[in-house]
C-alpha cells in the first residue's frame, strides 16, 4: 500500500513503510523513549522488542480516506518519567517531522504504551 501526493508537477506514491520508518526514528529521538514495541508482544521475544535500528516495528500506517492518514505507534517508555508528555511529544514530533520531510499532513498518531522499562544512568 502506499500513499499518494499530487503536486504540481505530478504525482508522487510513497510506500507506507517509508512513512512508518521516517515516523519510527523520529520517536525513537524522544526523550523518555526506550525503543519501539511490536502489537503482539507475545509472539515476539525481548530482543525483538528493543532493537533500535528496525524503526517500523512497532509502528502501522493507515490510510481511511482519501485523505486522511492515521499513525499507531507501540512504544516502550523509560521508568521515571511522565508518560503523558512523553506521549504528547511522541505525537507533536512524528507529526513534524512528517510534514516537513514528506509533506504529508497525519491527521492522528494514536500512542499505545507497551511497557515502562528502567534505563541505565
Amino acid at each position: 500500500m502506499s500513499i499518494e501526493l499530487k503536486t504540481n508537477f505530478g504525482q508522487i506514491d510513497i510506500s507506507t513503510e517509508v512513512i512508518a520508518t521516517i515516523a519510527g526514528g523520529a520517536a525513537v529521538d524522544c526523550y523518555g523513549i526506550v525503543g519501539m514495541a511490536s502489537k503482539h508482544q507475545i509472539k515476539d521475544g525481548l530482543t525483538d522488542i528493543l532493537r533500535k535500528e528496525n524503526f517500523t516495528r512497532g509502528v502501522i500506517v493507515r490510510k481511511e480516506n482519501e485523505e486522511e492518514v492515521h499513525i499507531d505507534m507501540y512504544i516502550i517508555v523509560s521508568y521515571g518519567t511522565k508518560i503523558s508528555e512523553v506521549a504528547h511529544n511522541v505525537q507533536s514530533k512524528v507529526k513534524y517531522t512528517l510534514n516537513k520531510t514528506v509533506g504529508l499532513a497525519v491527521d492522528s498518531v494514536n500512542i499505545y504504551v507497551q511497557g515502562v522499562r528502567v534505563t541505565n544512568p
